[in-house]
């Protein structure tokens, strides 16, 4: 199982974007998205899709750790 951890909000292409890229060519990649803005906030202003995963800033590394894992180990 693979995993693409991308911030939400990049210059040029976004984090959403370049997710749909690499998911077009590998189907069974997950995406963690990550922000210094709130899931909310983002919702808010639609640029993700409710029911993502996704890890806020700052985290530590045992949070992002144990949210990889989950994302991983989810079926």
């Amino acid at each position: 199982m693979h995993l693409l951890l991308t911030d939400v909000v990049l210059p040029g292409r976004g984090g959403p974007e370049i997710a749909r890229l690499v998911v077009a060519k590998r189907p069974d990649v997950r995406v963690l998205y990550m922000s210094g803005f709130s899931q909310d906030e983002i919702g808010r202003n639609g640029v993700l899709d409710e029911g993502i995963d996704f890890i806020a800033k700052p985290f530590t590394p045992d949070a992002l750790r144990r949210r990889v894992r989950e994302v991983l180990t989810r079926r």
